[in-house]
């Protein structure tokens, strides 16, 4: 057995999976949902499983992205509880539609949006990370939030956002601290972008087949 990690993960092994591994295999899996022949709809407590995994990376992130970790886990849990009446994205949706609550704070689809924005968050970030060995952390992530999140936030929390960027740990600690290597780190960050990229526009297309605009 090759238990080198540089060498590729194996999710359904307890000796070699990451965080980072588990994270790419569950948005794989809801791609290979959405891209199958008889696609109808994501069920939400999938979804939400899967986005629960993400949460530790913003954990890994420090003071800079903490704004983003308290939001998107408790968007998250709010999802997650949602599931328990909801059975699909799109259900959650039409509910909000009809009631016209869908911009509502504390609504479903308002919670399924800001989860939806730190999905592409880290997608965004993870594309910066490995575009080239001389972008720093912070470097990545300053460009990822002005891309994803700076346009929907107010000019005190981007300032504070961007005070707070020069706390972020060095490339080198945040790999250390998902428990990958140089090599694996950006196989599983590809994995990922990979994955996540058709689960952020099937989201999208749910709004905008509402007639739902998607600046908010």
């Amino acid at each position: 057995m090759d238990d080198d990690p540089s060498r590729g993960t194996k999710p359904n092994n307890n000796d070699t999976s990451t965080p980072l591994s588990a994270i790419a295999e569950a948005f794989e899996e809801l791609a290979r949902t959405i891209k199958s022949k008889d696609f109808q709809d994501l069920r939400l407590s999938t979804f939400s499983e899967a986005c629960s995994l993400v949460s530790v990376l913003f954990g890994c992130l420090g003071i800079a992205f903490k704004f983003a970790e308290m939001e998107y886990c408790a968007k998250v849990q709010d999802l997650v509880q949602a599931s328990k009446r909801y059975g699909t994205l799109r259900n959650i949706i039409d509910y909000d539609v009809e009631n016209d609550t869908v911009r509502k704070p504390g609504s479903s689809s308002r919670n399924l949006r800001r989860v939806r924005q730190g999905l592409d968050l880290i997608r965004a970030l993870f594309e910066q990370f490995i575009s080239s060995d001389d972008c720093s952390l912070r470097e990545a992530a300053s460009s990822a939030y002005a891309e994803v999140c700076a346009p929907f936030h107010t000019w005190a929390i981007r300032t504070a956002v961007f005070a707070g960027m020069y706390a972020l740990p060095s490339k080198q600690q945040l790999i250390l601290k998902l428990n990958e290597t140089d090599q694996s780190v950006e196989k599983e960050m590809r994995r990922y972008i990979d994955a996540s990229i058709p689960v952020i526009e099937y989201i999208d297309k749910l709004y905008i087949s509402k007639n739902i605009t998607l600046d908010w």
